[in-house]
């Protein structure tokens, strides 16, 4: 019975004979179908062996007794009927024919009525037998989970209570996967009922319009006999014509008509109201079947979290059984173990279809983004990254049971249908919350154009291309670099994985553009992640201008140059704002003596590309491109402020600084960390940031110029005095 179960043994036995895709329908089988059933089967064993296209089954319903039989049209079967006795003798007829008629027509219409109960009774002996089937196979999977845990090798392995819990988390998988195949049935009928109801509608729209159509072209012949009537009334009362004129009789036929035009009108408009009314009626329908499906999706929802957070915890659980604490020596319980926690971290792929009538997969290989959920070769890493995929997708599931963020996207785009975008605080709240995927690229486009107005209106079309045709006749020294870090830009996603991705040209072509507009800078390590992010949502030439927003608009000069003194004095203003927003942390780094500018350092350089999980990277970006560099101290001070009371209980500086390395890949929830970046922290202009940075700056240059000028006398009472500069070493002439 191993061989049965999905996704063991040899590929060619890896699906159960009892396997299919079929959808089954519950029905329970009557006691007379039974026993028709088995007085049939008693037939059947008296035919002789002869007879072909019947085979028979070891189950009480047999599969192969009931030969396919098309529906016939009645039509057809009457004039069959017909044809047989017309071909007989023709004496038969006679006056006595409406009464034969009669007959054949009752005998008929019994037939009719006979074979149709035939058919309905198979139809249900066909439900009965599909519905063993799956209670079958269900049956299977039980006696195959039920043989493979209680094993005895196993039971003296695993103590009881832990092979209960696994016993109840799987039954708790088994049935949360039931009731979401039961909510994809009613969520596919549903569907399946609002298509049903939009085609009714667009018929009755159709129709409606042609009515309308109609009822003016019929409007526009009324008023042309008005005036006609008019007209010829207007000329019989006037003192020159001839009380027998001949414009009488037109005139009369043209109230005839009139009259007949007004009673059609008449009976336009009471279909009309007609129509109205089913439009109304259906209108209604299809509301509620919407309100339905959107209850029944709630419902698929709340049912998948709760299954993302089960299997969440059943990985934890069986991470803890594989390596206890108390025990080190190897079962064959560890062996069992270890091949759960393997299929359990499987992500999903195309290749094994057959799995997922196990359990639905809820983790894909790769996000929406391209960035790889799961990786491939620490096993440890690889089993928090599926939690933490599986804790991402509960918060995803929990928050669209809310009101959809979507929803008010398309709203506002909406109301701008007729107008530009502009800057507003709605379109700053809704920034804030979250652009959704499919808007990014469009919002994105319109943040960059609106920063880099200055500098398009002042140059000529087609500029980018001009740079890259020269970047790509003439070498430039940045080059060599550039292709150096191509591959090494964003290695865990598909997008600039290997140098045969769609991603690496377009990388390529950015920054040999961006290295000849800029070539003071020419490239630092840095710049290609901002332009790979970007890439991800905007064309080469949109990334390209975003590159040059985050360079020449947003950052201080000697940002990205070899210098870096713009990112230096940025690490000072941070100090200060965290010393304010953040008191109690500030002063616990001080204690210990934690510099935790080395980590925040990277944060504002590449603007948290692979310090954070992706789906909270662009929300970032998002307020970024936005309101500019201002949320990069925001959204830097609120990670600290999220996880400050767990930096707090850690009481040496060793621990603080490996807590600091890798706590930012712990934060998910996304909307809690926008609450607290603007919400929770006390709000700072980007005047008093701007204003921080040149205080720091020139505090910064004053003590460069210090360092000089001690640098200098050193270096002038060295020369003036030599036996004295003999006893300096080199190490101190460095420092």
């Amino acid at each position: 019975m191993s061989s049965f179960r999905p996704g063991r043994g040899h590929n060619d036995s890896r699906r159960s004979v009892f396997y299919t895709n079929e959808e089954w329908e519950l029905l329970e089988p009557s006691p007379k179908d039974l026993e028709e059933s088995m007085v049939q089967e008693e037939r059947k064993k008296q035919i002789p062996e002869g007879n072909k296209g019947v085979t028979g089954s070891g189950f009480p319903f047999d599969f192969g007794r009931i030969p396919y039989k098309g529906k016939r049209p009645l039509k057809d079967m009457i004039g069959s009927y017909k044809n047989r006795h017309s071909s007989g003798d023709p004496s038969a007829e006679g006056p006595s024919g409406s009464g034969s008629t009669s007959k054949l027509a009752s005998e008929m219409q019994l037939q009719v009525q006979n074979q149709q109960e035939e058919l309905e009774r198979l139809r249900k002996d066909l439900s009965s037998q599909k519905e063993l089937v799956r209670l079958l196979q269900q049956t299977v999977r039980s006696s195959q989970y039920d043989k493979y845990f209680t094993s005895s090798r196993l039971c003296e392995g695993v103590p009881q209570d832990t092979l209960g819990l696994l016993h109840q988390k799987d039954d708790q998988i088994l049935g949360l996967t039931s009731q979401l195949e039961r909510f994809n049935q009613e969520k596919e009928s549903l569907q399946h009922e609002v298509r049903t109801l939009k085609n009714k509608v667009g018929e009755l729209s159709e129709q409606l319009g042609m009515l309308m159509e109609t009822i003016q072209a019929k409007d526009e012949v009324i008023m042309k006999l008005s005036r006609q009537l008019s007209e010829c009334e207007g000329s019989a009362s006037s003192p020159t014509s001839m009380p027998s004129s001949p414009v009488a009789l037109p005139t009369a036929r043209d109230q005839l008509e009139l009259d007949r035009l007004k009673d059609n009108l008449q009976g336009y408009k009471t279909q009309n109201k007609f129509l109205n009314k089913e439009i109304l009626e259906l209108s209604a329908l299809r509301r509620n079947a919407e309100r339905r499906e959107r209850d029944l999706m709630a419902k698929y929802s709340s049912l998948e979290a709760k299954l993302c957070q089960i299997e969440s915890k059943y990985l934890i659980l069986l991470q803890e059984m594989k390596t206890p604490v108390c025990s080190e020596e190897q079962g064959p319980s560890r062996d069992v173990i270890a091949q759960l926690l393997e299929d359990a971290l499987q992500v999903e792929s195309p290749e094994h279809p057959e799995q997922a009538f196990v359990k639905p997969h809820l983790v894909s290989e790769y996000d929406i983004y391209g960035f790889r959920t799961v990786p491939e070769d620490d096993e440890e890493e690889k089993l928090v990254a599926k939690v933490r995929a599986l804790d991402l997708k509960t918060l995803y599931l929990t928050e669209n049971q809310e009101v959809s963020t979507g929803v008010k996207w398309e709203n506002y785009f909406a109301s701008t249908v007729n107008r530009e975008m502009m800057c507003s605080p709605e379109l700053k709240n809704l920034i804030r919350a979250g652009i959704p995927h499919e808007h990014r690229s469009k919002v994105w486009k319109w943040c960059v154009d609106l920063h880099t107005r200055k500098f398009k209106d002042s140059i000529k079309p087609g500029y980018f291309q001009t740079l890259l045709q020269k970047a790509l006749e003439k070498q430039n020294p940045a080059s060599k670099q550039i292709e150096l870090d191509l591959l090494r830009t964003l290695p865990n996603n598909k997008h600039y994985s290997c140098p045969t991705s769609e991603g690496i040209q377009k990388l390529r072509n950015v920054l040999l553009a961006f290295s000849w507009r800029n070539p003071d800078i020419g490239y630092c390590q840095g710049l290609n992640r901002l332009v790979a992010v970007a890439l991800l949502y905007l064309e080469q030439e949109d990334a390209f201008w975003c590159l040059v927003t985050i360079v020449e608009v947003f950052m201080p000069r000697d940002y990205y140059t070899k210098t870096l003194l713009g990112s230096q004095v940025d690490q000072r203003v941070f100090r200060d704002l965290m010393s304010e927003k953040l008191p109690r942390l500030h002063a616990h780094f001080e204690q210990y003596k934690v510099d935790y500018t080395l980590i925040t350092f990277n944060w504002f350089l590449v603007v948290f590309v692979d310090s954070v999980v992706s789906d909270i990277l662009f929300k970032i970006w998002d307020s970024f491109l936005y309101e500019g560099p201002k949320v990069i101290f925001r959204f830097a001070l609120a990670l600290f402020k999220y996880k400050e009371e767990e930096i707090l209980k850690l009481q040496d500086s060793m621990s603080i600084f490996k807590y600091l390395r890798y706590f930012t890949r712990t934060i998910l929830d996304a909307r809690k960390l926008i609450g607290i970046s603007f919400g929770d922290l006390n709000p700072f202009p980007l005047r008093q940031i701007r204003n921080r940075r040149t205080y720091h700056l020139e505090k910064v240059r004053l003590e460069l110029t210090e360092l000089e000028a001690i640098r200098e006398d050193f270096l002038r009472d060295r020369d003036t005095s030599p036996d004295k500069g003999e006893l300096v070493s080199d190490e101190e002439e460095d420092s």
